[in-house]
This record gives structure tokens, C-alpha cells and sequence, in this order.
């Protein structure tokens, strides 16, 4: 099996160069020589599976330890601004895409920023952030902060919309480029229909699928339709998407950086944790924690111009 580690940095900062890349190859066994997929920005290292793989704890058949792999490439590059994606070469180009929306594919949490107008946003984020964390259940905490919101008018979600919400650069090119090439594309979040449907419009995702907040005459009444789109929701996303396109796991990539999307983040082929809370970076197939979501294509072996912009 071919393998190939690819190296990238956030194209605003550029970190690499023949130093650097010729350091990495080093390491690798049988390394082929490095191609660029943008000059100093990312870079395409193939090299064979090494053998003997490490062999499992059980003693049976031997298995690839990525992770291992990666992490001495990790140590070679020290504090330098650079990620690291070490995957089979085989079926890289997916064919499926889901990202979570709040803090990967916008920068910001939306229910934080509705949360402003009520004068509880750092009482709201506190909330956020333990809950993406896994520090406590996702569900009851989004109950929770919904209920504070009651009778805030529906008209502050255009507000929110329009002066606070901001697209995590790379996104649109990301999605635009896979659905160029074929690929299906679902926006799934934890959040709120008022805004992914918003959200996946202006990025270019085909689909979006999150939580209804409930109004009346006007205003929110605190409340979230059940059932709650939390963690096994999403995962039942990505498993029913799977299913209908009639996909095998390898051929899915999904992003995102909270508790609530490790589930699916572990059942894709390319499960990526996007700026991402520590939990969720370490247990992710990918870690992408410096560059923006071009990162994501270039994992995925687009060369730069082959972006759709």
C-alpha cells in the first residue's frame, strides 16, 4: 500500500521550503521525491508502507500506525506552523463532505452572539465551550442556553447574520472545488436551521441539516424542537448519506472541532478535527491546526489550481 504524508501551512503564512521538506523525507522510508501541490504552501511526500507495519498488542496480524508516523514528522517540525496528514494514497478524493458549522466552517458560535443581545453572552460561551469540550452533554446544555434566549425577536438572527457571522477563509473554495469534481456536500450542525440555511447558501453546500428553534408571533419561546441534533445525529448523517449515495466509508471526509462531532469525525474515511478543542485533535484520523480549510483539499491531493474559487 502507497502512502503519502502531505505537509501544509496556512497559505497566509508560508512555512515550508526544500529545508524543510528534505528533512521530512528523510524519515520516511523509500520516500519518492516531494511534489509541490503550491509552492510553500503544501507539499506531497509518497512513500511505501513500511515493513514490518507495527504489530498489534494481540500479537495477530500487523497493523500501520499512522499516528506513529506522523508524530515523528511532527518532531521534526518542531513549533514551524505546519500540519501534517499521513494517509493511504489510495481513494483520497472523496466523494461525501460534512462539516459542522459554528467554529469551523464560520468562526464564530451563534448562539454565543444571539446570546449578546440578552447580555449573557459570556454566561452562554461558558456553556459553548464546556459543551464542545465533552465536559458535559450536549443536549441538556443546548436546552439550557435556547431557554435564555426566550422571547428574543427572530429578526436579531438577520442581524447576527449580516454584521457578526463570518466565513472561516477557504470554506467556499473547499466546497466548491469537491462539488466541481463531483462530490456531495452537507452542512451539519449543532446549531440552528436559521442560520446553516444561510450559511450553506452563501458557502455552496448542497445540503444543511441542524437543530429548528421555535417561535411565536415573532419571537423565539426558548425552546428547540426535539429530537435534538447532537452527536449521534450527526453521525446518523453521515451513516444515512453514506448509505443513499451508496458510498463506502473511505470515499467520506468530515470536519469539525467540538465533542459533538467526534462521532461522525471517527466513522469517515478522512475524519478531520479543524482548530479543534485537544480531545477531539487527538482522537481525529487528521488534525489540521494552523492552515485554512484549503488544508482540507490539499489532504486531499488538489493541486492549487484546480481550486474553484
Amino acid at each position: 500500500m502507497s502512502l503519502v504524508a502531505t505537509l501544509i501551512c496556512n497559505p497566509a503564512t508560508p512555512a515550508l521550503d526544500s529545508t524543510i521538506v528534505d528533512g521530512m523525507r528523510a524519515m520516511l522510508p523509500e520516500a519518492e521525491a516531494a511534489q509541490w501541490l503550491f509552492h510553500g504552501i503544501a507539499v506531497d511526500i509518497a512513500f511505501p508502507t513500511p515493513d514490518p507495519a507495527r504489530t498489534s498488542p494481540e500479537g495477530d496480524a500487523p497493523v500501520l500506525d499512522l499516528h506513529a508516523i506522523e508524530q515523528r514528522l511532527r518532531e521534526i517540525r518542531g513549533d514551524l506552523p505546519i500540519d501534517i496528514v499521513v494517509q493511504p494514497t489510495a481513494f483520497r478524493r472523496k466523494k461525501l463532505f460534512l462539516a459542522d458549522m459554528d467554529s469551523t466552517m464560520i468562526n464564530q458560535e451563534c448562539i454565543d452572539e444571539l446570546a449578546d443581545f440578552v447580555g449573557l453572552k459570556a454566561h452562554v460561551a461558558a456553556i459553548t465551550e464546556r459543551a464542545m469540550r465533552g465536559e458535559i452533554a450536549f443536549e441538556p446544555a443546548l436546552r439550557e442556553r435556547v431557554a435564555l434566549l426566550k422571547d428574543l425577536p427572530v429578526r436579531v438572527v438577520e442581524e447576527v447574520l449580516a454584521t457578526r457571522i463570518t466565513l472561516t477563509p477557504g470554506g467556499p473554495e473547499l466546497v466548491k472545488t469537491m462539488r466541481a469534481h463531483g462530490a456531495w456536500t452537507c452542512l451539519v450542525s449543532g446549531g440552528f436551521t436559521l442560520f446553516t440555511e444561510a450559511v450553506a447558501a452563501q458557502i455552496g453546500f448542497q445540503e444543511n441539516r441542524a437543530n429548528v428553534l421555535l417561535t411565536a408571533e415573532g419571537r423565539l419561546t426558548g425552546e428547540v424542537a426535539e429530537p435534538i441534533l447532537g452527536r449521534a445525529a450527526k453521525l446518523s448523517t453521515l451513516v444515512d448519506l453514506t448509505e443513499s449515495f451508496d458510498l463506502d466509508a473511505i470515499d467520506t471526509m468530515v470536519a469539525g472541532d467540538g465533542a459533538n462531532d467526534l462521532g461522525m469525525i471517527q466513522a469517515a474515511g478522512l475524519g478531520v478535527a479543524y482548530h479543534a478543542k485537544p480531545a477531539v485533535a487527538a482522537a481525529a484520523t487528521a488534525r489540521i491546526d494552523h492552515g485554512d480549510l484549503t488544508a482540507l483539499l490539499y489532504a486531499q491531493g488538489y493541486h492549487r489550481d484546480e481550486f474553484v474559487n
